[in-house]
Order: C-alpha cells, then structure tokens, then sequence
C-alpha cells in the first residue's frame, strides 16, 4: 500500500477560499448598503426639514410649493448616495400652495419626502427596493 499523495490535495485551498471569499465580500457589501441605507435617510428627513423651514419663515410673497420641492431636491441631490435615478425623489407640500393665503399664522405646513432605495448587491437576495420616507411639521410664522 503506498501512502497518500499530496497531490490529491492541490487546489482545495482555492476552492476553499473562493467559498469564504463569497461569502465574506457579501457580508461587508450588505454591510456597506446598510449603512447607506441609513445615511440616505438620514439626509431625507434633513431635506423634508430645509423645505419646511423654507416655506413657513414668513416672506411676501409666501414660498411657492415649487420652491420648497426645489430646495427639498436641491439638498437631496448635493448629499445623497443614490444608485438608482435621483428623479425618483417624491416630495409633497401640505396644504397646498393655493390654501395658502391670507393669515397663515399657527398652521401646520407638512413637507414629506419619500425615495425607493436600490440595492445594489443585497438585491441579488431578493431584498428589493426599500422606500424611504421622511415627513417634518412645522408651525407658520
């Protein structure tokens, strides 16, 4: 009986690596999306908070709703980290802009911000789009 060849072994630490490889760079990658994920949101609710200071600081004429949706996008397109289309971004003003006349004093102006979120690697896991959401009150002055 010969003994064992160690020729039988070659190639199983590649295999063996590419296995943990794998599976290592998905957990940094679903690490590294998470956490934009989390900045993205972040940077949302700060946008629904720029536009809704924009339009209850009291000026005459009252801010346009475009002008809110503008500073809102503004301020989302200069700090997100998207992956998908920016035009995705859906911003609303409540009340209207046409509600919006004479003594406004003591109302709520409603800005809410919402964005699908891609995936880049952690949608090959059949997580899909997560819509973000961002909504801020505020009073007129």
């Amino acid at each position: 009986m010969k003994g064992i060849s160690w020729r039988s072994e070659q190639g199983a630490a590649a295999v063996e690596f590419a296995v943990v490889a794998v599976l290592f760079l998905t957990i940094v990658f679903g690490i590294i999306e998470l956490g934009i994920l989390m900045f993205d949101k972040h940077i949302l609710t700060n946008a629904s908070r720029e536009g809704a200071r924009a339009g209850v600081v009291m000026r005459v004429p009252r801010v346009s709703d475009a002008e809110i949706v503008g500073k809102v996008e503004g301020y989302a397109s200069d700090f997100m980290i998207t992956f998908g289309p920016s035009s995705a971004l859906s911003t609303t003003v409540s009340p209207p802009e046409t509600a919006r006349t004479g003594s406004l004093f003591g109302t709520e102006l409603v800005v809410e911000v919402t964005y699908p979120f891609e995936f880049l690697v952690l949608s090959n896991f059949g997580l899909g789009p997560k819509t973000l959401r961002a909504e801020t009150r505020m009073r007129m002055e």
